[in-house]
């Protein structure tokens, strides 16, 4: 029994010992997207993200960082396009989410750090936009784009002080974005460049 007791108190004792001694820490963030739909027919679009987090020690090795987010991402047309009498150039998409991403990331120094995890995205403003006939016409489509977007996330992270640091990170939708794809599967992709 002693020995049980003995094992126990070193183990719990191995465990308080290996948590971090800082609490969380709040901060927020802002940068660049560059983002697009996965499939042959679109290109890159530039955007922008910005928000807040809370990262939380798990251990010295390991932290977790919840985060809320407003994404600008979509795509452009990588051609264009004639329908019938209609000439269109220049057709974008442009979609508003609120991002939560929710990432592990593990410190391999105490200044750099790698990160993965699940992003969980709720459609805000969708808007295409585009020249046809040599006019210039946009239209809010947000009821034809699926409302829920859900992503995996991977990243890496520079801190060079206590309060400033780098993120680069990219995600990859794994639900499509139309609603009424008739047989487009497409999904989001998104690369960020940004400071906390």
């Amino acid at each position: 029994m002693k020995k049980q007791l003995l094992s126990f108190c070193i183990v719990i004792g191995t465990i308080a010992s290996a948590q971090s001694t800082e609490g969380p820490r709040f901060g927020v963030k802002a940068g660049g997207n560059l983002s697009s739909f996965t499939g042959g027919d679109s290109k890159s679009k530039i955007g922008f993200y910005g928000g807040a987090f809370v990262n939380i020690p798990l251990s010295e090795a390991f932290s977790i960082q919840p985060e809320i987010v407003y994404s600008q991402q979509g795509a452009k047309a990588k051609d264009d396009y004639e329908m019938a009498t209609y000439t269109i150039k220049n057709m974008r998409q442009t979609l508003g989410y609120i991002n939560v991403p929710v990432m592990l990331q593990y410190n391999a120094t105490p200044e750099f750090y790698l990160e993965a995890g699940p992003e969980f995205g709720l459609l805000v403003n969708a808007q295409a936009k585009g020249d046809i006939n040599g006019s210039t016409y946009k239209a809010n489509n947000k009821d034809t784009i699926n409302a829920f977007n859900l992503g995996g996330g991977i990243g890496l992270g520079y801190r060079f002080t206590d309060n400033l640091g780098i993120n680069l990170r990219y995600s990859a939708g794994l639900t499509k974005i139309v609603k009424n794809d008739f047989g487009d599967s497409s999904k989001n992709t998104n690369s960020q460049l940004g400071v906390s």
